[in-house]
């Protein structure tokens, strides 16, 4: 398929959405737009994984859960190889691991490499969790035989790729392969392409493997500037990575957020009086805040969904690393206080669990507010005295 001169990539998107409608090379899931495109003779062409000996070397392979990619999620099974597959969107994690039954019959691999599959035969892997991957595959709306890939637009297979790289899951040197359609390949201008795009070493298309030779280098981690508030409100592990790095030095300012609030690689926090505090009307006013009693070491949690265990909170904070000292939990009015050693560390955890969800419920995270002169200090006046009810001393 030959693309129009200027294209963007969105373009190239749309000319090959519409062009494999109309010649009717689309497969179930369909239409193809804004998929990656399942087409006729995607198992073919996942055969073809066979030849390359990066595949007969991997013991650990990375599969999209994309339904073109079906065929080598089912050959990486029926060899015995390790299979990750990312969670769908990210939200509930990187990637899960396809754990087949013992004694799996052919049919249950099969079921096991579908998104049903998926869904019904894997276990989470989370971030400490020791992963190398030998070999990345991923889908593709279309690809150069350059190397340039370009995705469905949401970005999810470039971020996923940063992400692994930043939990030491992958290298410059893993493989990286991609499947498609021969009418896939097309010239793909190197101008459209960015700093965090994902660059392929293979191609396979149900006639051909291309060996790219790609020297272009891929991402080397996550580029915090690409990404909103928005993402990561909607991808917890993103948060979690984000609390590391910022814990190692390294700038995690976003796109959308004024640099001055995280400062450029520094470890420090945000100075005091660009933290925002809580001013919501429920929360006691006398929780210590920046004020006349300086400045605070209790952050404010709020919207807390009803029915909210405790536990639930406990587990998110762990998994974001921002355990506090003491935790002051009062479910029944949707709210907790946690409690720091020192105000830097109380900022450091309101800038981490920004965007925080529990179920559906975005929580409210802030400062709590200043101190009143003449109510004491280091407490909240309104807050419940620790007891069991209420308080929960350690994580």
């Amino acid at each position: 398929m030959a693309l129009k001169p200027g294209v963007s990539k969105q373009d190239i998107r749309q000319q090959m959405w519409d062009y494999m409608e109309s010649q009717n090379l689309a497969d179930f899931p369909r239409p193809v737009h804004h998929r990656i495109p399942n087409f006729k003779g995607s198992y073919l062409a996942c055969q073809n994984i066979r030849e390359l000996e990066v595949f007969a070397r991997a013991q650990e392979v990375k599969v999209d859960p994309d339904k073109p990619l079906e065929g080598v999620r089912l050959l990486a099974l029926q060899s015995k190889k390790t299979l990750l597959v990312p969670t769908p969107r990210l939200r509930t994690g990187l990637f899960n691991k396809i754990t087949p039954p013992p004694g799996a019959t052919k049919d249950i691999l099969r079921k096991c490499a579908t998104s049903q599959g998926v869904r019904s035969y894997s276990t989470p892997v989370g971030l400490d969790s020791r992963v190398l991957v030998d070999l990345v595959v991923v889908g593709s709306v279309a690809v150069s035989e350059k190397g340039w890939r370009i995705g469905k637009g949401e970005g999810y297979a470039d971020l996923e790729y940063a992400m692994m790289v930043s939990m030491g899951a992958v290298s410059q040197g893993t493989p990286v392969v991609t499947i498609v359609h021969d009418c896939q390949v097309v010239d793909i201008p190197e101008a459209l392409l960015e700093d965090h795009d994902l660059t392929v070493d293979y191609i396979l298309t149900p006639t051909r493997v291309i060996a790219t030779g790609c020297e272009r280098p891929k991402p080397t981690g996550i580029i915090w500037s690409k990404i909103s508030s928005e993402v990561m409100g909607k991808i917890p592990i993103l948060r979690s990575l984000r609390c590391r790095e910022r814990q190692a030095g390294r700038d995690v300012t976003l796109q959308d957020e004024p640099r001055h609030l995280l400062g450029t690689g520094s470890r420090q926090p945000p100075p005091l009086s660009t933290v925002r505090r809580h001013q919501d009307p429920e929360q006691p006013e006398s929780c210590s805040g920046q004020g006349e009693d300086g400045p605070s070491n209790t952050v404010f949690i709020g919207n807390l969904p009803r029915g909210t265990r405790v536990s639930e909170l406990k587990r998110a904070l762990r998994e974001l690393g921002t355990v506090p000292q003491r935790l002051t939990w009062q479910g029944p009015r949707r709210r907790a206080f946690l409690h720091y050693e020192a105000p830097i560390s109380a900022q450091q955890a309101v800038s981490c669990l920004q965007g925080l969800r529990l179920g559906a419920a975005t929580l409210k995270v802030a400062l709590a507010r200043p101190q009143r002169a003449g109510e004491g200090t280091g407490s909240c006046a309104e807050e419940p005295r620790p007891d069991r009810r209420s308080a929960v001393s350690g994580l």
